[in-house]
């Protein structure tokens, strides 16, 4: 999210619902954050794709979109150069491959499947640097599952916050599903992130750390403060 803290209201029916979204001030200037070679729309949700990035972002910036139907969305907010991400694309010598992903369990896609919609995560690589795959909003599955043994990542970024809505499972990655990761993938370094910004994230980075070191994989787990950046 681009947007001032608290320009949005939460989701209906998620917890901690009297809050308003976001609830952290952007640690950089807006100006830094867009001065981009391009954008991942890795899918539509306002929490990924909020008003302001509509109004931030230069028009004729390459925004890479998971599909034709949020590509469509993205061209009537007036963007010239939106680009489909698909199974292997390529720019400027880095490769993009989509990803797969699941907004939440099984049991809460039953429920609001329809809100979660599509989702996707994408990998990054080229030939002398590390593989950097970032997940997106999914929770641990066969779909992350799959990305780590077809593309190896040295670098997995998960959106931790465990984000829920009363009464259903998580729709985004808690710390089961860290853990399951870092089984899946133990050789990579882990990249915490999607977390005390939102209304509906109870995870803490705090409360992560904690069950990193006691289930023992915190040497491979960095969870970045707000404007940290972490050299790989």
């Amino acid at each position: 999210m681009l947007g001032d803290v608290g320009t949005y209201p939460a989701a209906p029916g998620s917890a901690s619902s009297h809050l308003r979204n976001p609830l952290a001030p952007l640690p950089v200037p807006v100006g830094e954050i867009v001065d981009v070679d391009a954008v991942i729309v890795t899918h539509l949700h306002a929490d990924h794709w909020d008003d302001a990035a509509k109004a931030q972002l230069p028009k004729s910036m390459p925004i890479f979109s998971q599909n034709e139907e949020d590509a469509a969305k993205i061209r009537l907010d007036g963007f010239q150069d939106v680009r489909l991400l698909a199974e292997t694309s390529e720019f400027r010598g880095v490769t993009l491959s989509k990803t797969r992903g699941q907004h939440g369990t099984d049991a809460a896609m039953q429920v609001i499947g329809d809100r979660m919609g599509k989702v996707s995560g994408v990998v990054f690589s080229m030939p002398g640097r590390k593989t950097v795959y970032v997940a997106g909003d999914t929770v641990w599955n066969e779909f992350v599952r799959e990305a780590i043994g077809k593309h190896t990542p040295d670098i997995i970024v998960v959106n931790a916050g465990n984000a829920l809505f009363l009464g259903l499972d998580p729709i985004i990655m808690g710390t089961a599903d860290v853990l399951a990761v870092h089984q899946a993938a133990p050789q990579a370094l882990l990249v915490a992130s999607h977390m005390e910004a939102l209304n509906h994230c109870i995870l803490s980075r705090a409360d992560l750390r904690a069950f990193a070191e006691k289930s023992g994989f915190s040497a491979s787990l960095q969870i970045p403060q707000d404007g940290e950046t972490i050299p790989i």
